[in-house]
């Protein structure tokens, strides 16, 4: 049954253009499940139940998974026996019926304008002394961002061509979609620096990679999580790698900015995706008006 679900991801690979990140992320839903059917001598798909599917949905609630995580590896495997009944490999869908826990409605977390600047500052200084020039490149990660509202994949994957000095920034987003946006001063400043005072150093062979460790390769997502951690732990604020992203959003449209504009910059194909942000922008007005009018209780 392996290479049936290497089939299938193939198959969204080329239908949806998915990043290797989400392909990824197919195959390990689809391995655990794979693997709980072997336990069960479950190993011919026409052999597989609803029932089987529904005893390995509570063994992931016995282990403890969050219902997000459920649902979203329960979606791969309806996607792959749907695949199987395409493809005429069986003659029914035993994953039709089975239903994905409800998710509680869960608010993107935004920080405040002052802590993003902790945050910006605790990830190291703009004039680092000689011995801290790493310091720059970090605090330049951050500062983009925070200026674009990219992805940490979108900042792993930027070439040093996809800089100028003109102030816009081509990012590549989900399924390999190009956009460019805007970088703020401070951002581009912090580039700039990193480009001209850290990147040379770093560099052991020739590489188009914007971000480089420090053995010369491209700097790595879990490299770009670890430095938001720290720069976390320095100022003293819970962080996550998509902070800096949602409290982007959250900002432009506090500051009046149109929701299609947020869309297009954020690389949402739907504005249903963005009209969350719209949520957290509308709490914290009701929190000020309770905490601030005369007669909003009692």
């Amino acid at each position: 049954m392996e290479r049936l679900a290497e089939r299938y991801l193939r198959q969204l690979a080329i239908e949806r253009g998915l990043s290797s990140n989400t392909l990824n992320a197919y195959r390990r839903d689809l391995s655990g499940y794979l693997d709980y059917l072997q336990g069960i001598s479950k190993i011919d798909p026409k052999d597989i139940s609803s029932s089987d599917i529904l005893s390995f949905q509570a063994s992931l609630q016995r282990l403890g998974r969050a219902n997000s995580s459920i649902a979203r590896i329960l979606a791969s495997v309806r996607g792959f026996h749907k695949f199987l009944l395409e493809e005429g490999h069986v003659e029914s869908n035993p994953a039709s019926l089975v239903k994905s826990p409800k998710l509680g409605l869960r608010l993107p977390k935004a920080i405040p304008i002052s802590d993003v600047e902790r945050l910006l500052d605790a990830a190291g200084s703009l004039e680092p002394e000689s011995g801290q020039l790493v310091q720059l490149r970090d605090r330049a990660v951050l500062e983009l961002l925070y200026s674009c509202g990219a992805r940490v994949s979108e900042v792993v994957d930027l070439d040093v061509d996809d800089f100028d000095d003109s102030g816009l920034l081509r990012l590549r987003g989900k399924g390999d979609k190009e956009r460019v946006v805007p970088i703020g001063s401070h951002a581009e400043r912090a580039v700039s620096s990193y480009l001209r005072r850290v990147r040379p150093g770093l560099l052991s062979k020739p590489t188009p990679a914007l971000f480089l460790n420090q053995r010369g390769g491209r700097l790595s997502r879990q490299s770009i999580w670890q430095i938001i951690s720290k720069a976390g732990e320095r100022a003293k604020l819970e962080v996550s790698p998509h902070t800096l992203r949602h409290s982007f959003a959250t900002h432009l449209l506090e500051g009046g900015a149109d929701i299609r504009v947020v869309q297009e910059l954020l690389g949402h194909s739907s504005v249903s995706t963005t009209q969350i942000y719209t949520l957290i922008t509308i709490d914290s007005l009701k929190r000020a008006y309770m905490e601030a009018h005369p007669r909003s209780r009692g």
